[in-house]
C-alpha cells in the first residue's frame, strides 16, 4: 500500500469487480522490505516513518473508505459545476461503487498485532510462508495462535459477517520425472532469520515430496486446520505450463484428502 493511490486502487477494483460479477479478492499489505531507499518517494508519497508503515497505514484507510462508498471529495457550488448534477456541498464518492466489494479484501498480516488490527479493520486475514515472531515454536502453531487473536479480535469488533482466514504454502508434489527432476531437492525446513528489520522472523519450509508425506504434514499443521482457506506460493517466473502443472497435480493428489472438492463438484 505505500504505492498505492488510494482512491485510483478503489476505482480500479469497484470497476473490476462490477465487470467480473463480483468475484474480485484482493489481498494487500504494508509490502516487505526492498532494495530501493524510500522508494515511495519517487511515487509522490512521503512517510515519517523508515519503513513506511505510516504511509501504508494512511493509505490503506483512505482505499476502504473509498472502497466502502464513503465521501472523498465535496461538490463544488453549481456555477462551476459541469454539467450541473450535485447539489452544492454534499459528499462526492469514487465512482463505481461496488457494494460489498470490501468484505472480499485480505490483509497480510506479519505478526500478531497486524493481524488483529486486521480484525478491527474488518478485512479478511491472509497469513503468509513467514511471521515475524519467533519464539521457538513452529510457524503452524505461531499462524494457529495468529488466527486466535484474530479471532477473538473480530468478536471484540462486533462485525456483522464471517470473515475467512488463509494460510499459505510452498507445495511441490513429486509425482513424476518432471516434478522429481524439478523439485526433488528443493524441500527445506524452517528457519528463523531477518527481513532486515528489528524482529525475528519464522520461515516456512518448501514442502518437496511424495504426495502421502505432504498430506500428513499438512494435515498435522495446526494453522491450516484452523484456517479456512490454503493459498499456494508458486514459482511464477518458471511460466505458465509449469505452474498449471504444480496446482493440477496438488489438485489431483493432495487437496482431495485435505477435504477439497471441485466448485463443479460441490
Amino acid at each position: 500500500m505505500r504505492y498505492a493511490n488510494p482512491l485510483q486502487l478503489a476505482e480500479d477494483i469497484a470497476t473490476l469487480d462490477l465487470l467480473s460479477n463480483e468475484r474480485v479478492a484482493l489481498g494487500v499489505s504494508r509490502g516487505s522490505p526492498e532494495p530501493a531507499d524510500k522508494g515511495w518517494e519517487s511515487f509522490g508519497f512521503t512517510a515519517q516513518a523508515d519503513n513506511g508503515a505510516d504511509l501504508a497505514r494512511d493509505h490503506f484507510e483512505r482505499f476502504m473508505a473509498a472502497l466502502r462508498g464513503e465521501g472523498m471529495a465535496v461538490s463544488a457550488p453549481l456555477d462551476r459545476q459541469y454539467p450541473r448534477m450535485y447539489r452544492p456541498g454534499i459528499d462526492l464518492p469514487v465512482l463505481p461503487h461496488s457494494p460489498g466489494a470490501d468484505r472480499r479484501i485480505w490483509w497480510g498480516a506479519g505478526s500478531f498485532e497486524s493481524a488483529e488490527q486486521a480484525a478491527r479493520d474488518g478485512v479478511n486475514l491472509m497469513s503468509s510462508t513467514l511471521i515475524s515472531e519467533a519464539n521457538g515454536s513452529s510457524l503452524g502453531e505461531l499462524q494457529a495462535r495468529q488466527i486466535q487473536r484474530y479471532r477473538e479480535s473480530w468478536a471484540e469488533a462486533g462485525h456483522e459477517w464471517t470473515p475467512r482466514v488463509s494460510v499459505s504454502r510452498s507445495v511441490f508434489p513429486i509425482v513424476d520425472d518432471t516434478s522429481r527432476r524439478l523439485f526433488g531437492m528443493q524441500g527445506s525446513s524452517e528457519q528463523i532469520g531477518s527481513l532486515g528489520e528489528s524482529r525475528a522472523v519464522t520461515f516456512g519450509k518448501t514442502y518437496a515430496a511424495e504426495p502421502d508425506q505432504i498430506i500428513a504434514e499438512l494435515k498435522a499443521d495446526p494453522s491450516i486446520q484452523a484456517a479456512d482457506t490454503l493459498m499456494l506460493t508458486i514459482p511464477n517466473q518458471l511460466g505458465v505450463d509449469l505452474n498449471v502443472k504444480i496446482l493440477a497435480d496438488f489438485a489431483e493428489h493432495i487437496a482431495p484428502a485435505l477435504g477439497w472438492v471441485p466448485a463443479n463438484e460441490s
